[in-house]
């Protein structure tokens, strides 16, 4: 109305992040904008670094209960991308790189491979697989021989009779460059309960049970591919002298992207190794991290990376904050290096903290151009490691890179612990619930990132940052009174279910 007062309605993010405190996403809210396209309209493309485009705005964490050949797979099928972890040796995190480049189908089974010599005594060595491949020398790159189905191994009297002695010999295999469907018609044709797919050596299988379950899914939009048509896959490596080879190992396995895993980025070490890289390896894209500050994000970005990872202390298993006192609510870190970083147009990463589809949209709208994923992703079928019946459910062990556990393995280097007498953890290892496959609830997460980016008048990622920046979108932090009302409340008895 004409004559009538201006309203301020809500605060814009550059006056609600500048006042001292330290927000994390339950702690702010956005106020709804004007909507004037559909739903379907809205576009999450994005960058997860100078060079390398993504469909989707998700990453899988570096973590050796999140990211291995299988998650990297999946996720560069729904148009993501995995980052394999590097709590391993150089040349079996390589291997993992290749295997998930590999395929042409959206996941990857554990193989098991045996000599004809050797026995199988245990029903837990199938792993997730039908079936166990006898090779010349129990190695996925020497000559197949045939296969042991758990079927046929379960009604075995003696378990420890030799495999040769049992085993069925079959030289139907496929090409692991076969499409999905073209693997699933030939199963269906000719009536297999699976088949191998092979390049040099066996890579993968697919079973009659994986196309029923994957015909249950939502289809899949665009994949994340690399200009040689194999699936982007990105891996993780440290600041350690013999990190250097491991990125020779990585480079040669067509890794597409590295991630420099330290909790506190801005270092010496981490500036020295993002030199050498970008000297030896000039055309691959490097992103940095962690950071939550501009000062260490300013670091980063002169000494020349393509991508920031921000976040420290904020995932659910990590207790940094905790342990040594330093760090940011993570709401607050994502809006604050964002800002710079958009100077020089890096992509941020959200790293942590995402546990619903509501985190994401905001992470995404107060700066970052993608959010990586631990517990989120953990205790899915791609994720490392098997089921295990704990009260009833099933789940999968989860564990923070900084628990004990893990730094035994060798992430200690993370923390700048790799040379300490004392090993000091900062993270804990706990168990997820089965969510099934990320083949399913991804797109379904995503539909519903679509649908917060409508309510807030924003078509695409970029038309977000420009509405927040020019003070449009306008935010409040919710009381602990409106964090419970904005939740499930006052029933006796629910069942949540997002799709």
């Amino acid at each position: 109305m004409d004559g009538a007062p201006v309203i301020d309605d809500g605060f814009s993010a550059s006056r609600l992040f500048n006042q001292g405190y330290s927000y994390t996403y339950d702690d702010v809210i956005f106020l709804p904008h004007y909507i004037d396209f559909p739903t379907d309209a809205v576009t999450l493309s994005t960058k997860l670094s100078r060079r390398v485009a993504l469909a989707t705005p998700c990453v899988a964490s570096p973590m050796d209960t999140v990211t291995e050949s299988s998650m990297a797979a999946a996720m560069a099928s729904v148009g993501g991308i995995g980052i394999v972890h590097s709590n391993t040796t150089a040349a079996h995190q390589a291997s993992l790189i290749r295997l998930a480049k590999s395929h042409k189908i959206p996941f990857t089974h554990d193989l098991v491979f045996k000599r004809p010599s050797d026995s199988i005594l245990s029903a837990e060595e199938f792993s997730s697989a039908p079936c166990i491949f006898v090779t010349d020398l129990g190695t996925h790159d020497t000559k197949v021989l045939g296969f042991v189905k758990k079927s046929d191994w379960e009604k075995l009297s003696d378990k420890e009779t030799s495999v040769s002695k049992y085993m069925t010999k079959s030289k139907v295999m496929l090409p692991a460059s076969y499409s999905f469907e073209d693997v699933a018609g030939y199963l269906v044709k000719n009536e297999l309960e699976f088949v191998p797919l092979i390049t040099d050596e066996v890579v993968n299988l697919v079973s009659r049970d994986d196309v029923e379950r994957i015909k249950g899914f939502p289809k899949l939009g665009l994949p994340s591919l690399g200009s040689d048509g194999n699936f982007l896959v990105g891996a993780s490596i440290g600041t350690r002298e013999s990190d250097k080879e491991r990125l020779e190992h990585l480079v040669k396995a067509g890794v597409n992207v590295v991630v420099l895993d330290s909790s506190q980025g801005n270092s010496i070490y981490q500036i020295e190794m993002i030199k050498y890289a970008k000297k030896m390896y000039p055309e691959l894209d490097l992103i940095g991290g962690n950071v939550v500050t501009t000062y260490q994000a300013q670091n980063l970005i002169q000494a020349g990376v393509d991508g920031l990872r921000v976040g420290m202390g904020s995932g659910s298993i990590c207790t940094t904050q905790e342990v040594c006192a330093v760090g940011r609510g993570q709401a607050t870190a994502v809006y604050k290096v964002a800002s710079v970083a958009a100077q020089s147009d890096v992509p941020v990463i959200a790293d942590g903290g995402i546990s619903n589809s509501g985190h994401i949209v905001k992470a995404l709208t107060l700066g970052a151009s993608t959010v990586m994923m631990g517990s989120f992703l953990a205790g899915s079928t791609e994720a490392p490691g098997t089921y295990e019946d704990q009260g009833g459910r099933q789940v999968k062990k989860y564990r923070g890179m900084g628990s004990l556990e893990a730094m035994m393995k060798g992430s200690d280097a993370r923390y700048l612990g790799d040379k300490a007498k004392l090993k000091i953890a900062q993270g804990v290892v706990g168990a997820v619930a089965d969510k099934g496959s990320v083949l399913n609830f991804i797109p379904y997460t995503m539909q519903a990132v679509k649908q917060g980016f409508q309510d807030l008048g924003a078509s695409s990622l970029q038309s977000a940052h420009d509405l927040l920046r020019s003070g449009v979108l306008r935010l409040e932090v919710r009381t602990g009174a409106a964090q419970v009302e904005g939740g499930i409340h006052g029933l006796v008895s629910y069942e949540k279910k997002s799709f």
